[in-house]
């Protein structure tokens, strides 16, 4: 798959970008950033569905200056490569790729951190038994099958899309229309800041990354997930934002009443994206749980 982010001309400045490095794992390039003192406890931040390492890019360094930090790209999004096999874009493919770059990398991580699908993933990688932190934190984490109408047709629709090649470019051609982008960023009920929004703006740009983010929502079944929640034995703790238009914030109570033990903390005026929006305050929230 062509036309993705090029690291010679969009990882110039990209956040982070000294701490980025690109690994060779279960057959796929990654791009991951590894942070912070590698003899200090290991976090794994896990970023959504259509997002990339831009955005833990405040998080990253504050969370570094205390342990050891480790961000992938999932596979097609960002500087990642497009993995040859389309079961990787399923949640248990996706949890088997990202427990290959650990093994790769000879981490283990103490913590894992995943935002919305980030936070599948990280359930997924310990329902299988591929990883096992003392705690997984999920920021907005996806658990929960959508409800009514929007369940029953996005999936299918994403499905339909992504087997169609012109797709991911046109969208990425009206990715640049005046206000489309602010409209799909508003619409997280985040308040993202000029260089967040431009990032973003670079990835929708992208016809590979927009590709890999179809994929990724047509190949998943939460379903599934969701009648397993039970089994999870790991301490969840969920972090929501209460203007989350993403998700809808009861989603998160719903998922907590599946897995014993579960806490749920609530942030005040923020949305989907509240990790970008408060960085600090995230970081602070994830070393309370090491």
């Amino acid at each position: 798959m062509g036309e993705g982010l090029a690291w010679e001309r969009e990882g110039r400045d990209w956040p982070n970008a000294a701490a980025s490095r690109f690994v060779e794992a279960g057959g796929l390039r990654w791009h991951v950033q590894c942070a912070g003192d590698p003899q200090r406890p290991a976090v794994l931040l896990l970023h959504g569905t259509g997002a990339s390492t831009h955005s833990w890019r405040d998080l990253l360094p504050v969370l570094a200056s205390h342990v050891r930090v480790i961000a992938p790209d999932l596979p097609g999004h960002g500087f990642s490569g497009w993995p040859e096999d389309r079961a990787s874009f399923t949640l248990p493919g996706m949890a088997r790729a990202v427990a290959a770059l650990l093994q790769s990398l000879d981490e283990q991580p103490r913590l894992i951190a995943g935002h919305s699908a980030g936070g599948a993933v990280g359930v997924q990688l310990c329902l299988d038994g591929l990883a096992a932190p003392r705690m997984l934190v999920g920021l907005n984490a996806a658990l929960t099958p959508l409800p009514g109408m929007a369940g029953a047709v996005f999936s299918p629709m994403a499905r339909t899309l992504v087997l169609n090649p012109l797709v991911p470019r046109f969208f990425a051609w009206t990715a640049g229309w005046p206000g489309m982008l602010e409209r799909l960023i508003d619409g997280t009920g985040s308040a993202v800041d000029p260089r967040g929004r431009e990032l973003y703006a670079r990835l929708v740009r992208s016809p590979t990354h927009v590709a890999a983010a179809l994929a990724m929502m047509a190949g998943w079944d939460l379903s599934a997930l969701w009648r397993r929640l039970p089994e999870l034995k790991t301490p969840l703790h969920l972090i929501v934002g209460d203007r989350d238009r993403t998700l809808p914030p009861d989603l998160a109570w719903q998922a907590a009443g599946r897995i014993r033990g579960t806490r749920v903390t609530t942030l005040s005026g923020l949305g989907h994206l509240a990790h970008e929006e408060q960085p600090g305050h995230t970081a602070a929230l994830i070393r309370a749980d090491l």
